[in-house]
């Protein structure tokens, strides 16, 4: 099991110039075919968070585990506002994993979809997943 945060850039708390913590990126991470994870091993509960000393639900020890990159459309957005580097307008959608938690993934396009729509998680984007509809 590795490290939570190593490997990966980190964000930092407001005065980490001056000596703050550093705060782990909890975005989930794409490897190959699979979005990278951890699973309680009593309660089942599945989470795109790594390295979890203990379930977010049941308090149980937790083992790494691998997702689907394919599910459905929880909700979707097109932001018509500037977000950091990101410029209007871009898409957003919460993504079920088939076999695993929910995600939040960049649209290819922006577009609003309906719920239960098939997504792929195709990539990154700066550290984020873009997700892109499947065929029918």
């Amino acid at each position: 099991m590795s490290e939570l945060g190593v490997g990966r850039p980190t964000k930092r708390r407001a005065g980490a110039a001056v000596g703050g913590l550093p705060v782990a990126d909890s975005r989930p991470v794409l490897d190959g075919d699979a979005v990278l994870g951890s699973r309680c091993t009593v309660c089942r509960y599945p989470t795109t968070q790594q390295g979890l000393p203990w379930c977010p639900v049941c308090y149980e020890a937790t083992e790494p585990d691998r997702f689907a990159r394919t599910g459905k459309v929880w909700s979707s957005t097109v932001v018509a506002i500037p977000v950091g580097t990101r410029r209007p307008p871009f898409g957003l959608a919460y993504l079920d994993l088939d076999d695993g938690p929910r995600v939040l993934v960049h649209l290819a396009e922006p577009a609003v979809l309906e719920p239960g729509a098939r997504l792929e998680i195709t990539g990154t984007d700066d550290g984020d997943l873009v997700a892109t509809r499947m065929e029918q």
